[in-house]
């Protein structure tokens, strides 16, 4: 298919702000969703497909976009799930020998916009001073008026739930079903990796949908309870953090992730917070409390627990720091079978510094079941 390249695009942002990119034809309609930027060097494709990024625009650091293509196995969901791209230089011929096809092609079949040309060190360093924002994505740069009037309209994510649009409609199972661990995932938006890092280890899963009870994930007897991942405000979300809960009363092996560790958070009383901009990229350096050991972390949220209330909680300690900013990115819950982290210890993209935790999971499966 051929392409114009010379279409000219704009980004806008909610302050006015105004960046000039090109793109590969008209958009069809135009994209709207909270501006964030990833700084990893690669793994673009399981950043594209992570449920987590639902409802954003994704703006990349890395210079180059698209120059290896597309593999059908990296995909972290079934689709693309931001909401537009925004990147530098975009690379329409891949050169990786085992690539399905090019990124082009990928995000064409997702009628996923993106604009290319773009200054993205000015982008980058403008949400970085003036915080994340709604934006908005559109080919008709001669009506910025009525991009500023439609942009108002848009929700902001301080509020908004997003774990219903991206979590599965009916449960399902996969693993060994011989398995001595049954693990039960909250799917508030989880990434492939996540289940296949319980495979990998033997367990036998049933992945439910965000507003499962504790009772409909029980009634299969699990092991343990996983509480995923996903997009927006974990605040909304009022039925996994009552099932949470219930993990904690019940002392059912409970682990969290992203999302899920921000429930785990607000179930014992920790409030969560809007940050600035986030923490998104696979070279996060995180401090195990511990052990003293130091880990490089993939991350990828733009909410947070409050660190005060939560060195106070009398239920919860500190178990992980982010040496950035020093913010809390893991707790324990004391005297209970239940931990959680802030960022991705599956990876996909990203180090393998933390999939330990997955090991510190099963551990904990397998001593609640020998003291039952």
């Amino acid at each position: 298919m051929k392409y114009n390249l010379k279409t000219p695009a704009v980004l806008l942002l909610a302050d006015g702000t105004v960046f000039h990119g090109k793109t590969t034809e008209p958009f069809s309609s135009n994209r709207l969703g909270e501006i964030c930027f990833n700084t990893g060097m690669t793994g673009y494709q399981e950043i594209f497909t992570d449920p987590s990024y639902f409802g954003q625009i994704m703006v990349t650091t890395n210079a180059h976009i698209g120059n290896y293509g597309v593999n059908s196995e990296e995909s972290e969901s079934d689709s693309v799930k931001i909401s537009g791209l925004i990147c530098k230089n975009f690379s329409f011929t891949p050169s990786r020998v085992n690539s399905d096809i090019s990124l082009e092609r990928f995000l064409e079949d997702a009628h996923l916009p993106v604009i290319f040309d773009v200054d993205t060190r000015a982008l980058v360093s403008h949400i970085r001073k003036h915080g994340a924002m709604n934006a908005i994505m559109s080919t008709a740069t001669h009506h910025l008026d009525g991009l500023k009037d439609e942009l108002k309209k848009h929700p902001s994510m301080k509020g908004l739930e997003l774990a219903s649009k991206v979590s599965t409609k009916e449960a399902y199972t996969m693993g060994d079903k011989l398995s001595e661990h049954r693990v039960a995932v909250l799917d508030l938006g989880t990434k492939k990796n996540i289940l296949r890092r319980l495979e990998e280890r033997g367990a036998y899963i049933k992945v439910f949908p965000y507003d499962s009870s504790f009772e409909d994930l029980m009634e299969w007897k699990p092991t343990g309870i996983l509480i995923s991942n996903g997009p927006g405000d974990p605040e909304p979300l009022t039925s996994a953090i009552e099932l949470a809960k219930d993990c904690l009363k019940n002392e059912i092996p409970t682990f969290g992730i992203c999302l899920g560790h921000q429930i785990i958070a607000l179930s014992v009383g920790i409030p969560t917070l809007k940050m600035h901009n986030g923490h998104r990229g696979i070279n996060h350096p995180i401090q195990n409390q511990r052990t003293g050991k130091s880990e490089i972390t993939s991350q990828n949220h733009g909410f947070t627990i409050d660190k005060e209330s939560t060195v106070n909680n009398p239920q919860a300690e500190v178990s992980h720091i982010h040496l950035n900013d020093n913010s809390v990115a893991g707790i324990r819950i004391k005297d209970k079978p239940c931990f959680s982290v802030q960022y991705h210890p599956e990876a996909g993209p990203g180090p393998n510094d933390a999939t330990y935790l997955f090991d510190d999971f099963f551990d904990l499966m397998s001593k609640e079941k020998i003291e039952a």
